[in-house]
């Protein structure tokens, strides 16, 4: 390398992160950078670890997370804890990108950053949040002492439409939209990852296909992704998708289907069409693809599970409804006969399926259904839902139970699938994803159920989430990449992170280096904190 090694890792399998075949080969570290040596090669190095039996790979890359929040200083009553933010790198994420599902910490316009505090509040679920004009003044509030590894984020529409316009219920008019692009074409020069939208939650919800489609040319201009939760994820999976593949189409930009799933009763099965249209649309010439993460489960906002009218004019405005009766009694209609465009996961399920994730107030609630908690107090699920989010002033996050494994297995294995955890890392009993997702894919699915081979599954844990996303210089273990890289053993990797216990770290992550540091060694995190913001040019 010509320079002093920082770093050996000798005696290890490299599995590189492009889809190649394991081969044996030592990983050197300098100056931050990656040298591939020939195995056995004999260097002095500052450091030197024998990985022998073990896989050296590159550092994982978390495409779909919602951790934008937990690096941001605040108050000592509502920091944190710190194992929230060690739980991705204890199972060797490195990178993460956040401003998923619409919900980014930025952009808006100065008068707009009030209204939208108490949004970011609810949706993140750790106190006040100060929201940021733009992608820059979001960096510059990412504390360098709290980053244990690096964080790219996506601009969220959603947070982009409360930003100009509020949380109203209707079109842009034309200076508004004119508005959002210019915040967006502004965060996308600063270094922004792509545009996201959540079309179940408001006020995204309230968005016509047009409105995206004006946005995602922005997006296409700047040769980044369009990141969509789906209008519908369940019984009208298959329109949303083909909403989203028209607004790919229509914008030129490229689409990447988050957390893919065919949710609800209705829904399960439906994989075995969503991805050969998928698979169909790529074949066609539409640059598409999507992340999954390994679960049957998925978490949200406890107040998506009401009709979207009940959010219109945001936080407060959903709190004063909530207390009416008569609202109450056509929440309970909507779900029952259900609207014309929502998702109605509960109408799809049941309260049965639904779990109390967080709640500050009520930690008792936490971990246990809501229709089991309705019943012990006599009341309706719906006027237990309304009560608790008043208590909680509309900061209550949930656990839904509402996929099929077969369906699941089938996102994973596919050819245009990537890894993403879809972690919402907030106190209480957050979803186990957050902390056991990709120890998951490689302990249970790629060894114990041969879903998959290994160097499959690590190309889609760095590799291709490094290409979909323009993270250069990451995601591969070649010579001269950034030396972001997990060592495991392949024989013991497994997820530990249950819905009881949920932040449990894995077994068999042994060593995670981040920008060429050693971050966790032997399992455990060292003072190490190397990450930072990740700008995309």
């Amino acid at each position: 390398m010509g320079r002093p090694l920082d770093l050996l890792l000798r005696g290890g399998t490299l599995v590189d992160g492009t889809g190649a075949p394991a081969r044996e080969a030592d990983v050197a570290v300098a100056d931050g950078r990656i040298a591939v040596l020939p195995a056995g090669t004999r260097a002095a190095a500052a450091e030197v670890l024998d990985v022998s039996g073990r896989v050296v790979a590159p550092g994982f890359i978390d495409v779909h997370t919602h951790s934008d929040a937990l690096a941001v200083p605040r108050d000592a009553a509502a920091e944190p804890a710190d194992e929230l933010r060690l739980a991705p790198l204890l199972q060797g994420v490195t990178t993460e990108i956040c401003g998923n599902c619409g919900t980014s910490l930025f952009p808006a316009l100065p008068e707009r950053l009030p209204d939208l505090a108490e949004h970011l509040r609810v949706t993140f679920g750790l106190g006040p949040i100060r929201p940021a004009v733009d992608f820059d003044a979001f960096a510059a509030g990412q504390d360098p002492a709290l980053r244990y590894n690096h964080i790219a984020s996506l601009v969220g529409h959603g947070t982009l439409r409360a930003g100009v316009m509020g949380f109203e219920d209707r079109p842009p008019r034309p200076d508004e939209l004119d508005a959002m692009r210019t915040l967006l074409d502004r965060a996308l020069r600063q270094g922004a990852a792509g545009l996201s939208t959540g079309l179940i939650y408001p006020p995204g919800t309230y968005a016509a296909t047009g409105e995206i489609v004006a946005l995602a040319e922005v997006a296409a201009r700047h040769g980044k992704p369009y990141v969509t939760h789906l209008r519908d994820e369940m019984s009208q999976v298959e329109s949303a998708l083909e909403e989203a593949l028209e607004i790919a189409a229509r914008s030129g930009a490229a689409l990447q289907v988050s957390h893919h799933k065919t949710a609800g009763r209705h829904a399960w099965g439906a994989t075995l069409r969503t991805l050969p249209r998928l698979e169909r649309a790529r074949a066609e010439g539409l640059d598409v693809l999507c992340d999954v993460y390994p679960y049957t489960a998925g978490s949200t906002v406890l107040h998506a599970m009401l009709p979207p009218w009940a959010s219109e004019g945001g936080v407060g405005a959903l709190l004063e409804r909530l207390q009416g009766a008569d609202v109450r009694d056509r929440i309970r209609a909507d779900i029952a006969t259900g609207v014309a465009g929502w998702e109605n996961t509960v109408g799809n399920g049941g309260w049965d399926l639904i779990a109390v994730a967080s709640a500050r107030s009520r930690p008792d609630a936490e971990g246990r259904r809501v229709a089991d908690l309705a019943a012990e107090q006599g009341v309706d699920p719906v006027d237990y839902v309304c009560d608790l989010l008043l208590a909680e002033r509309g900061e209550v996050t949930i656990i839904s139970h509402s996929m099929h494994e077969d369906d699941v297995q089938r996102v994973l294995a596919g050819p245009l699938s990537m890894i993403g955890s879809d972690g919402v890392p907030k106190p209480g009993r957050p979803h186990p994803r957050w902390a056991g997702s990709f120890a998951r894919v490689l302990g249970h699915y790629v060894r114990d159920r041969r879903l998959l081979p290994l160097e499959r599954a690590v190309h889609k844990m760095s590799g291709l989430p490094a290409r979909r996303f323009g993270l250069a210089g990451r995601g591969e273990v070649r010579d001269g990449a950034v030396a972001d890289l997990v060592v495991f053993d392949p024989d013991t990797v497994l997820d530990r992170a249950t819905f009881d216990r949920p932040l449990l770290a894995p077994e068999g992550v042994g060593t995670v280096v981040v920008a060429g540091r050693v971050a966790v060694r032997e399992g455990r995190p060292t003072a190490v904190r190397a990450g930072e913001v990740v700008r995309v040019r």
